[in-house]
């Protein structure tokens, strides 16, 4: 996924209000961003941080800008890291077009945004002749020890609602997949139980009744955003 235009630098000075982020630019003026990201966004919002910011085209916006992605001193050493959590089911979307998710080989459709479950929506449904499939695509970007990624990075309620209807899915006759988008360099995956255990106890809840669950780490340069490879789940049973 490329950036439809260049990217712009600044600096971080604060993240607030989980949804807006003051940066200054190159010429010393502040302003405020969008943030699109309703984590705790751990080890990602250091003060002075070097961020890249995307300019809407759309006059009416309130924001004229959106944080995509920051300059972040992980374990393992300094990287790239995209934060908009919009992004990986245009990722998830663009693999799919290219035929480079496994899982989803055969299937000749997949479409955005499907109601099921408790009045929720899954964010694809993938079909084609081996039957449908419910994806649903979660963001991760968090990284505590070198080359481990993990969600969620703070309470995930809906996320855990939404592991417990997927796996309602496969209970029921269907198919149904969970996919990570990692926005950045990671060799492995796990979930992040001592944040979350009510996620953590739903995630294995999931995979046991049979939802399947892949991982995938992206390549992550200033001018795109792009699933790079497959890395393995390590959480146990």
């Amino acid at each position: 996924m490329r950036f439809a235009a260049p990217l712009t630098e600044a600096r971080l000075l604060r993240r607030y209000k989980r949804f807006l982020a003051d940066v200054r630019l190159a010429d010393g003026s502040v302003v405020t961003a969008h943030c699109a990201n309703p984590g705790a966004m751990l080890g990602l919002a250091a003060e002075g941080s070097r961020v890249l910011l995307s300019a809407s085209t759309n006059p009416a916006r309130k924001l004229a800008w959106s944080w995509e992605l920051v300059e972040a001193d992980l374990p393992g050493g300094p990287q790239w890291v995209g934060i908009n959590t919009a992004r990986p089911n245009h990722l998830v979307a663009e693999a799919f077009r290219d035929g480079r998710l496994a899982p989803l080989a055969g299937a000749t459709s997949l479409r955005p945004e499907v109601a099921y479950g408790r009045a929720s929506r899954v964010d694809f449904l993938a079909d084609g002749p081996a039957g449908p499939c419910h994806v649903e695509v979660k963001n991760c970007h968090l990284m505590r020890r070198a080359g481990l990624a993990e969600f969620p990075d703070c309470k995930a309620a809906r996320s855990a609602r939404h592991m417990d209807e997927l796996a309602e899915v496969v209970r029921s006759g269907g198919r149904s997949l969970l996919v990570v988008v990692v926005q950045m360099r990671a060799a492995a995956f796990d979930v992040a139980g001592d944040l979350d255990p009510a996620f953590a106890a739903a995630f294995r809840r999931a995979r046991a009744a049979g939802v399947e669950t892949r991982a995938y780490a992206c390549r992550v340069r200033p001018e795109e955003v792009t699933i790079a490879e497959e890395i393995p789940i390590v959480t146990g049973p």
